[in-house]
């Protein structure tokens, strides 16, 4: 039997899902350390906008007592932006999750609403544009 060869768009997707998969480690890598979150075992997960929730561009999942967590952001294939404009944004991404990892333990204790839920995400955003804009003016 004949193996196929895969198409030409398919190889080219899948390398720029590798080259985004490793971009987002090496800036999971430098975030963690900036933001002292060393202690925590943080992986970077490239993930289809199918397997994220509408409207979102990334997640994070973690486990508090274990000092784990999985950060998921969306694969280039599902990106309608230039090359570069999307590492940034996966950057951001990244960031933004590692915002809200190290929020994880204070907010545990909250009674969590919509209300709050929105309060929160708009200051992580906020925070993340600071840190990005401090760390691009280098």
């Amino acid at each position: 039997m004949a193996q196929t060869q895969p198409a030409a768009s398919d190889q080219f997707a899948r390398e720029r899902t590798l080259l985004a998969e490793s971009f987002a480690q090496e800036k999971l890598r430098a975030w963690q350390k900036r933001l002292n979150l060393q202690d925590w075992d943080i992986s970077v997960v490239v993930a289809r906008a199918s397997e994220l929730k509408p409207k979102t561009l990334g997640n994070v999942h973690w486990d508090l007592d274990k000092k784990r967590a999985v950060i998921h952001v969306l694969d280039p294939a599902d990106y309608r932006l230039p090359f570069k404009a999307m590492l940034d944004d996966m950057e951001y991404t990244v960031v933004h999750e590692l915002i809200h990892l190290d929020l994880a333990p204070v907010l545990a204790d909250l009674q969590r609403s919509e209300a709050n839920r929105r309060e929160e995400e708009h200051a992580v955003n906020h925070m993340t544009e600071a840190l990005l804009k401090l760390d691009r003016q280098r």
